[in-house]
């Protein structure tokens, strides 16, 4: 199959993917903080986030080795494939056994002594704590596994288990309505048979289609493997692990300033953006390998003109998806969760500006990647996301409501995104001037008319579908738009060309 085609048989996947589990996980949720409550919704989420803040190690393993492998398809280097391969394994076996331990010691203190839980609720806490510990070790496990499905651009059977996966999830949800036991510990263990089933059909369907899949082998221990390997993934699991510090750190913050009701706002607020946020991962996701084989074929000029694309596309597609949220927050979380906690909309609105900001150079980070120099781009880039905790810290300090402080996270994102460029000009040679022709100024219009169209709709309808009217005009009209800015002639003739073969 032709690039450009499995580019758009995966974007369509995954983006087939996210609105059905996007539907599936927000109407869930309301199940869910109907069954549990505020208190207990807020305690899952914060007890979660902790076990969250080491969870980053997934996603740097699933970049990592997709990243090695998918450079050495590039080269055709068969026999390295397998060894990387094995070696992943290997490292992540070690990996998970030494963290869940770590994890498991630390669970009295953190529980009992370290997070705002009201003390009725502690044993609970506690118990959920160690379940969640164990479904990590199983994700980490699970990481290399769903790495060679992405390095082997085989996006469709991850998406239709991912659908899989949120249909229980949403049955689950349904279903604790009517338990009677402690419905915190049992929605864990719900969540925990979730990923074990996981496990069992990535695992054999790999198997069965990819032959560099096995079970690790002490045997195929190679030191020069498992130290470029180690080299790359620390970097990788820097990064990772300054957005989760961002991410969890705010709960925390919020959680000991305020009070453990503040994160059931924050919470949803995280699940809204991390939802619609697969919108944009969808084209993300199916350009990488690619971009990653482009490099490893010395082709650095394909590779940062995809790293290009995957800036503007991302970008245009999280905004379609978040403008209109934006803009009808208040009654969308209404229809949803029927009882909004307080702060949840403004969560919820500045959240979403801030994903749709760091998507506007997005590439710049998957071209770092394929080059694999990350030392000086990991340190200055994700140092700056981790001040966002100094940030909001000072402005709660400074008596600043919480929405007040949050906007300090949508400020950093916007630097994040500039700062990228002079890193890249300095590690790959890009013309930053180019690189803000090419992306920051095709995109302006699309984004210009998709805010205007949802800004007249908000203030000009008055209807119960409003949410519904302002989405239908506002992508409509941004398409069309980008469609005659934002693509260039090749790209429209491709556009179009797949068009009339499916009309």
């Amino acid at each position: 199959m032709e690039g450009s085609k499995r580019i758009i048989l995966n974007t369509s996947a995954q983006y087939t993917r996210t609105i059905i589990n996007t539907c599936l996980s927000l109407y869930s949720t309301r199940f869910i903080l109907r069954a549990l409550g505020e208190i207990d919704y807020g305690v899952y989420f914060v007890v979660a986030g902790v076990i969250t803040l080491f969870a980053f190690l997934t996603n740097a393993s699933v970049i990592t080795t997709q990243r090695y492998i998918s450079y050495y398809i590039g080269q055709g280097d068969h026999e390295r494939i397998r060894s990387i391969y094995g070696n992943s394994m290997l490292l992540h076996a070690v990996i998970a056994i030494c963290i869940v331990g770590l994890m498991l010691i630390g669970c009295y203190p953190i529980i009992y002594h370290g997070l705002n839980i009201p003390p009725e609720r502690m044993n609970a806490a506690a118990v959920v704590y160690i379940i969640t510990a164990v479904m990590f070790f199983f994700s980490i496990i699970l990481a290399p596994i769903r790495a060679l499905f992405i390095a082997r651009e085989n996006i469709t059977y991850i998406s239709i288990v991912d659908v899989f996966d949120g249909v229980l999830k949403f049955g689950f949800a349904y279903a604790l309505l009517f338990v009677t036991y402690d419905r915190l510990i049992v929605y864990a263990l719900m969540m925990f048979g979730i990923q074990v089933l996981n496990m069992l059909v990535f695992s054999v369907y790999a198997d069965i289609k990819f032959p560099e899949f096995h079970w690790p082998r002490l045997r195929e221990w190679n030191k020069g493997f498992i130290t470029d390997l180690s080299s790359f993934a620390g970097w990788t699991l820097y990064s990772s692990g300054c957005v989760v510090a961002r991410n969890q750190g705010i709960a925390i913050i919020l959680n000991l300033s305020f009070s453990a009701a503040i994160n059931a706002a924050y919470g949803i607020a995280m699940q809204v953006s991390g939802a619609v946020s697969f919108i944009s991962s969808s084209i993300i996701n199916a350009i990488n390998p690619q971009l990653v084989k482009a490099e490893g074929a010395n082709n650095r000029q394909k590779m940062l003109k995809m790293a290009e694309y995957e800036s503007k596309y991302a970008f245009l597609l999280l905004s379609f998806a978040s403008i209109p949220l934006i803009f009808e927050m208040d009654g969308i979380l209404k229809w949803w969760l029927g009882s909004v906690p307080e702060h949840a909309v403004v969560f919820c609105q500045l959240t979403l500006l801030a994903a749709i900001f760091d998507q506007l150079s997005i590439g710049l980070t998957s071209a770092v990647q394929a080059i694999g120099d990350l030392k000086i781009y990991t340190l200055v880039f994700y140092t700056t996301k981790l001040l966002t905790l100094l940030a909001i810290w000072v402005c709660i300090k400074m008596n600043l409501s919480a929405e007040e402080a949050l906007t300090s996270y949508v400020a950093f994102e916007f630097i994040g995104t500039l700062l990228r460029l002079p890193l890249l000009k300095h590690i790959a040679g890009i013309s930053i001037g180019q690189f803000c022709k090419n992306v920051f100024l095709r995109v302006t219009v699309p984004f210009a008319v998709l805010v205007a169209t949802c800004y007249i709709c908000r203030f000009s309808i008055s209807n119960d579908y409003r949410f519904l009217i302002s989405a239908a005009f506002g992508i409509t009209t941004g398409s069309i738009a980008m469609f005659l800015t934002t693509l260039d002639h090749n790209e429209k003739q491709f556009l179009l060309s797949i068009l009339q073969r499916n009309v």
